[in-house]
């Protein structure tokens, strides 16, 4: 991992996710983890496997009307970022079973 070799604060990395499902999108969460015991990592994911990883979550949202667009970030709290990461698991229909997932998820991904 190159981000061992180097003196860099933060990194960012923009749809990681791209290309990846499954076992791998896992394996990146992984190394993802790793590289944030040492450094600050900023990731934009639309994958629960990477997201659940994080320590802190953050919803990028944009906004458009007829003359603007608006983007705005907003901070998670616990219950907003089960919320998220069920939204990922599940699309628009979002159950119990999905949200009880994402839950397991999040505290999988503590354990790592």
């Amino acid at each position: 991992m190159l981000a061992d070799k180097e003196d860099t604060p933060t990194l960012i990395f923009d749809e990681i996710d791209s290309g990846i499902s499954g076992i791998t999108a896992g394996k990146v969460a992984e190394k993802l983890h790793i590289i944030g015991q040492k450094r600050q990592v900023i990731c934009i994911t639309h994958l629960p496997q990477i997201a659940a990883a994080a320590d802190a979550h953050y919803l990028i949202q944009k906004q458009t009307d007829q003359t603007t667009t608006k983007t705005g970030i907003f901070p998670l709290d616990e219950d907003a970022s089960v919320g998220e990461l069920a939204r990922l698991l599940g699309g628009a229909q979002v159950t119990k079973n999905i949200l009880d997932s994402a839950k397991e998820m999040k505290e999988m991904a503590k354990r790592v």
